[in-house]
């Protein structure tokens, strides 16, 4: 009877694990869609048209300001971005740069951002800084790139 009753337990156990589903990595627009603390940014990407561009097949690092770094800009400065679409895409596109970076592999150096320009990229032991802005959260997977979580928003130098 024991037996018995441990041998339903082994099957059901079995068949809950088999109905668990791993979940499927999803673009760098969706991840950053469905983090909480990087909705500000999503609403910014999608009105600023980078959304279908980050659904692409990349690679694509995005340096992704918090809700709290956008917090920290002025507010002329978000009224600007938001009147000037153009403007808005310049300062997103200077966030992401076009090949994967993990934490680990960031080396003292610069990267090509979407936009065209450079950005310099630093680390010393486990902090990662770009431009002036420190990694909080590093290495978020994405189907087709990688997102690290940052503390301020970075104004691109460059105009296209």
């Amino acid at each position: 009877m024991l037996n018995r009753r441990l041998l339903s337990l082994a099957l059901v156990a079995v068949a809950i694990a088999g109905c668990a589903t791993v979940p499927t990595p999803v673009s760098v627009t969706e991840t950053i869609a469905h983090n909480p603390s990087l909705s500000t940014l999503n609403g910014l990407n999608a009105q600023a048209g980078l959304s279908a561009t980050l659904q692409g097949a990349g690679p694509f690092t995005v340096f992704a300001p918090s809700n709290d770094a956008f917090k920290l800009l002025p507010a002329n400065t978000m009224d600007d971005l938001a009147k000037h679409p153009e403007k808005l895409k310049n300062v997103l596109a200077f966030h992401i740069v076009t090949e994967k970076l993990m934490a680990a592999q960031v080396k003292n150096s610069s990267a090509k951002t979407l936009n065209g320009a450079n950005v310099a990229l630093s680390k010393a032991g486990d902090f990662v800084t770009i431009e002036e802005a420190m990694v909080q959260q590093a290495d978020i997977q994405a189907s087709n790139g990688v997102i690290h979580i940052i503390d301020s928003v970075l104004i691109s130098p460059h105009k296209k």
